[in-house]
């Protein structure tokens, strides 16, 4: 078994499609680790607020068929993948981090991700597993988001989701 890093986010019916999504991987891969989740202002166009979260999740699946699973289940929520890359959507899964691994596949797989810079990304992730290690430096979660230079990004906690 391997320990999945997911970054979850939607700013078309947020709350819906989140707790939809939840309940989907718990339904799959049994416990779930959830985080948090936050209220964050669109990054990259100009758009309405994202809800965003992070999961862990233990998994039988190798990268490739995980990340292959979680865009079926973004499609399932009606994720519109015909506009641009930055936009609206109802649901955006992410395939963050995979235990220590590096990994590069078909399409935009790439492990660790890139938006693992971006507050809305790391800080959920720091909260629930501050020990994971990202394997291009070496370095803690907790460790990235003590020194990210978007600590002072605002993030609004929605509470009791």
């Amino acid at each position: 078994m391997a320990r999945a890093c997911l970054s979850l986010g939607s700013n078309l019916e947020p709350e819906t499609h989140l707790r939809a999504a939840i309940d989907a991987l718990r339904a799959r891969f049994g416990h779930v680790l959830v985080s948090q989740v936050y209220r964050t202002r669109a990054v990259g166009f100009d758009g309405g607020d994202f809800l965003n979260a992070a999961a862990v999740v233990d998994t039988d699946l190798e990268p490739q068929a995980l990340d292959a699973w979680l865009h079926a289940l973004e499609d399932a929520h009606g994720r519109d993948r015909s506009g641009p890359r930055f936009g609206d959507r109802t649901l955006d899964i992410d395939l963050v981090l995979y235990d220590e691994r590096i990994v590069e596949g078909p399409g935009h797989l790439r492990v660790p991700r890139d938006e693992l810079r971006h507050a809305f990304v790391l800080r959920p992730l720091a909260e629930i597993v501050p020990d994971a290690v990202e394997p291009r430096s070496g370095r803690t979660l907790a460790q990235l988001w003590a020194e990210s230079p978007e600590r002072d990004v605002p993030m609004v906690a929605v509470p009791d989701f």
